[in-house]
């Protein structure tokens, strides 16, 4: 594990102390667990925003909607 430091305002280390104790966890802990949610909720805004874009393409549209027909030929075929 590599060690890393940084300088952070002094409400947000106080805050951090609070939940720290509150949860009964090491602050390096909390601060990892924090990082770790922010970062998959950019994730899912990243995916969000490019189906925002996609719905808006009528390249990928054309695309989904071949793609629904042969699905749809697929179920009809399985269900003879």
């Amino acid at each position: 594990m590599t060690t890393f430091t940084s300088s952070l305002p002094n409400d947000l280390l106080e805050m951090l102390d609070e939940h720290a104790k509150k949860l009964e966890i090491p602050k390096n802990k909390l601060i990892e667990k924090a990082l770790r949610l922010y970062l998959e909720h950019l994730k899912r805004a990243a995916y969000v925003k490019s189906y925002s874009q996609a719905k808006e393409d009528k390249d990928m549209i054309d695309l989904a909607e071949e793609g629904m027909v042969e699905y749809f030929k697929q179920i009809e075929d399985e269900t003879r």
